[in-house]
Formats: structure tokens, C-alpha cells, sequence
């Protein structure tokens, strides 16, 4: 007997499993819209293709109890929704300790911030910071940020730039243009918001974990939330959404992606999409990052200052201490670029001494034992591809910020890529996931009133 066609299967199969809405990605866009769905009435199916919850922030427990975080963890001046969530979930927010400005060392030296090295780095961070408000020339687009550097003729200085660049984007300076860069420096409200802690985009902490806001939302939502189910295809028609995935097809009147667009172009469209969503995809990757949490019974670097320090060793790094009130000793260790990815080819031990050996002279020799040690490249990370957000490629005219959110028919879109705000922080990816579940529940004929 010949197989029967299943409906909305193109090539038959089983019936799919029905939810009025399909939510693509179990990140922090992804649980807030599934959760807002959920309250309003409406059957809700979220599926991730890893097997935890989370996205690019992911909290572990570390060896004397505490939570560190992985993935995104900053609170930032102004991220009231962020604010708001962790209150809700019953977690603890706290102010970072942290200076007046970060302290620059190279090597065992300390960079002064008033000498002639410093000074002509702040002299080209002012001059992006004029540039990205009266508007970069197009011709920009193809300049790399990395040639741009080259003309800094103070090695220190260049270096400097470098190490700032690359972990505030995580992108290759080689791949990335000073348009793209001032647009984000623009879009972000200028270098003082995104780079700094106090008044900054890294303000407050979540003594819990900011991961573990998305583990007990997941929790909250329990079996709709289905883990390894990576999507492979979307098949859009008149009456809905049929959707492909690892643990089979699903059926829906609508589907929210919320995966950043160098993910997202793993999946197939039937039909497909338009020319303007595919240049998305294609030309925008994810930035490269390390991220390691070094844990001490106690924050000792407070008996002699502070330990915000920016390493011009490569690699080149930035280190905050995000340790809780009352401790343990939390130490933050940042790797972007290029240098992230050359930390692969080492081994526990010897990537542990590059990270931890450049601040052992300016933190003091304790720092190169922690009682617990862990770690995270998030650009090897299969379901992620990488971090803190998707980057345009040199060139094109495609991936700034915020994304298009325009619905395809049933499709729509979210991620902290797409927010109007705060777009490439945990505060972005909350608003997107509320601002999909009010357009999606608006287009749902007989939705349940809020």
C-alpha cells in the first residue's frame, strides 16, 4: 500500500505533533515569548537543539557552592526588564565592585592612564566616539578596524585599541569595519556605555547566576520546552507552519525564530525566504570569545586593590571581579578574537597558566591556585556558533542592529539581535521575546484576551 501523505508534511511522514505556536531557540528571547504566550492562554511549543536551556548564557556551580556564569551575565544601567526578571524569579542582584577606570598593565608593567601610551589610545576612542555620532562615510564599510589600528603609529597604544576592540565585539578586527563598529558604538549610546561597569552596560550581577533565570523559566514551562530538537527545515503555507526537527515534525499557525541569523541559516524554507533575510544570514557570523571563572575562598585581591585590570599580553584580556556579597572569590576572565580561538590548542593545564599568569603580578601569586576553575569557548560551541552577537561582515551592507523583524506570513522573528534597545545584551533578548509574543498573539484569530 502506497504511504499516505500526512498534511502539512510535503513528503508524508508521521502526523505531526500540534501547538498553536512553535517557538524556535530556548535562549532568553525564546523562554520570555514562550512564557508570555503561555500566560495569555495559548498552546506553546519551544524547541532547542541543545539539551539545556539557556542560549549563549549558561551558569554552573562551582566546587564551594556558589553560581558563576558562562554565558551573558551583566546587568546594565537601565536594563530594567533584566532588572525585573531576576526579581520575579526570586534571585539576588548586587552592584559589581569595581574602580573608576580599569587598570591597563602590560606585562609586569602598569600602563599609567596619564601617560603618553594611554593618552594616544583615549585620543583615537574620542575620535570614534565623534565619528560614530555625526555618522562614519559608506567608505568605511570596507575598511577593517584592524587596518584602521595600523596607522596608530604607538605600539602600546595600537595594542591597547586591539585588546578594547576586540573583547567589547568578540569579532576579527581583519573581518569587522570601522563603520560596522561605530555603528554599534552609536546604537549602544556611546563608549562609556558599552564599556563600562558602573553607569555601564556591566552594572549589577545576579548572585544566582543570570543562567539561572533561563533554567527556572524552562522549568516553569517543563515538557513544552523540548530539548535536543534542532529545527532543519520550516515549511510555510496559507493555514500555518510545518516545522522539521531531530524529534520529528510539529505543526503550527505560527513560529517565532529567535536564533541569531548565522544559526538561523542552518535551517531549510520552503518556500524560500526572501533575498534580504538570506543576505542576513550569510553575511553575518558570530564573534569569537573565551570566558573563564576563576573561584577563591575569598576576593583577596581587595587587600591591595582591585582586580579590573586589561592585559596587553597576549592574550589579551579583561578581568572583573564578580564576586557575590559575602564571597567566595569570583574572578571573570574575558579572550576575544582570534586569541580566543588560539587558547583551543592548548591544554587544560597550559591555557589555565596563559590566562592566570599575566595577572599573577598585579593580582598577587594566589591567583594562579583557584579553588575551582571554570571555563567556556563559547565560538566552539555547536548551538550557539559563538558570541556576544551576530557581526556583519566587511563589506556588506547587512547585520547591523537592530535585525528586521518583519513577519514572513506565519513566520516571525526575535532575539537580542532584533531588540530596539539594549540589542546584543541579555535586556535586548527579553525585550524581542515580549515584543514577538504581542505581535504573534495579535495575529492569532479567537487569541485569549490578556
Amino acid at each position: 500500500m502506497a504511504q499516505q501523505t500526512s498534511p502539512g508534511l510535503p513528503d508524508g511522514g508521521d502526523l505531526p505533533r500540534a501547538a498553536t505556536v512553535v517557538v524556535v531557540g530556548a535562549g532568553m528571547a525564546g523562554l520570555i515569548a514562550a512564557r508570555a504566550l503561555h500566560r495569555r492562554g495559548i498552546d506553546v511549543l519551544v524547541l532547542e537543539s541543545a539539551a539545556r536551556p539557556g542560549g549563549r548564557m549558561l551558569a554552573e556551580t562551582t566546587v564551594l557552592g556558589s553560581r558563576v556564569d558562562l554565558g551573558g551575565q551583566w546587568i546594565g544601567h537601565g536594563h530594567h526588564r533584566f532588572e525585573a526578571l531576576a526579581a520575579e524569579l526570586g534571585t539576588t542582584v548586587f552592584a559589581m565592585r569595581t574602580p573608576d577606570r580599569a587598570t591597563v598593565v602590560d606585562g609586569d608593567t602598569v600602563v599609567s592612564n596619564s601617560g603618553v601610551d594611554a593618552v594616544a589610545a583615549y585620543a583615537v576612542l574620542l575620535v570614534w566616539e565623534i565619528a560614530a555620532r555625526v555618522g562614519a562615510p559608506r567608505a568605511w564599510r570596507t575598511k577593517s578596524l584592524r587596518s584602521w589600528l595600523g596607522h596608530v603609529p604607538n605600539r602600546r597604544a595600537r595594542r591597547l585599541l586591539e585588546v578594547i576592540t576586540s573583547v567589547s565585539t568578540t569579532a576579527d578586527l581583519d573581518r569587522y569595519s570601522v563603520y560596522a563598529f561605530l555603528d554599534m558604538i552609536r546604537f549602544q549610546g556611546g563608549f562609556r556605555t558599552m564599556l563600562s561597569t558602573a553607569g555601564g552596560a556591566q552594572e549589577g550581577l545576579v548572585a544566582d547566576g543570570a543562567g539561572t533565570l533561563a533554567e527556572r523559566l524552562a522549568a516553569d514551562l517543563g515538557d513544552r520546552v523540548i530539548f535536543d530538537s534542532a529545527v532543519t527545515a520550516i515549511h510555510r503555507d496559507d493555514d500555518g507552519v510545518t516545522i522539521r526537527s531531530a524529534t520529528g515534525s510539529y505543526r503550527a499557525a505560527k513560529v517565532i525564530v529567535t536564533v541569531p541569523p548565522p544559526m538561523a541559516a542552518r535551517i531549510e524554507h520552503h518556500p524560500a525566504l526572501p533575498a534580504a533575510r538570506i543576505r542576513l544570514q550569510d553575511n553575518t557570523y558570530m564573534g569569537s570569545v573565551y570566558k573563564a571563572i576563576a573561584v577563591y575562598d575569598r576576593p583577596f585581591w581587595r587587600d591591595r586593590g582591585h582586580a579590573e585590570l586589561l592585559a596587553l599580553t597576549e592574550p589579551g584580556l579583561a578581568s572583573f571581579d564578580t564576586s557575590p556579597p559575602g564571597g567566595p572569590g569570583h574572578l571573570c576572565i574575558l579572550v576575544a578574537g582570534p586569541e580566543a580561538r588560539a587558547l583551543d590548542g592548548l591544554d587544560n593545564d597550559a591555557r589555565r597558566a596563559a590566562i592566570l599568569g599575566p595577572l599573577a603580578a598585579h593580582l598577587g601569586p594566589r591567583v594562579l591556585e583557584p579553588r575551582g576553575w571554570h571555563e567556556k569557548s563559547w565560538h566552539r560551541d555547536q548551538h550557539v556558533g559563538g558570541g556576544y552577537t551576530a557581526l556583519p561582515i566587511i563589506g556588506t551592507d547587512d547585520g547591523y542592529l537592530p535585525a528586521d523583524t518583519t513577519p514572513l506570513g506565519h513566520l516571525h522573528w526575535a532575539g537580542t539581535e532584533t531588540a530596539r534597545e539594549h540589542a546584543g545584551y541579555i535586556e535586548g533578548a527579553i525585550e524581542s521575546g515580549e515584543r514577538a509574543a504581542t505581535e504573534v498573539a495579535a495575529a492569532l484569530p479567537d487569541s485569549p484576551a490578556d
